[in-house]
């Protein structure tokens, strides 16, 4: 069964980092397009960053560019999301997206808390 799963969250003080991943079983990754996602609590899901299969191009919103940076490993079935320089306003699940053709899937999401 083709699944996502994210891990890597958890609780940062402002200015910290994260190294959030995406781990990819039942499926060949270098297929799929990556997107990263998140969801604060009383709020919509918004797209974050995603990553190309043509040329790995990426995309970021503007309320993360120049912080986080997002990376592939098709070789290890594996997705990532860097992030530097984390605010409060960063707090949320993430959410790792692979999309190949009419193919959607979701992972469960993992949470990242950034408070002092």
């Amino acid at each position: 069964q083709a699944q996502l799963v994210e891990s890597g969250g958890g609780t940062v003080q402002p200015g910290g980092s994260l190294r959030l991943s995406c781990a990819a079983s039942g499926l060949t990754l270098r297929w799929y397009s990556i997107g990263w996602f998140r969801q604060a609590p009383g709020k919509e899901r918004e797209g974050v960053s995603c990553i190309s299969v043509s040329d790995n191009s990426t995309y970021y919103s503007d309320s993360v560019k120049g912080r986080f940076t997002i990376s592939r490993d098709n070789a290890r079935n594996l997705a990532y999301l860097q992030m530097n320089s984390l605010k409060p306003e960063d707090s949320a699940t993430y959410y790792c997206n692979g999309q190949f053709y009419s193919r959607d899937l979701w992972g469960p999401g993992t949470q990242v808390f950034v408070s002092s």
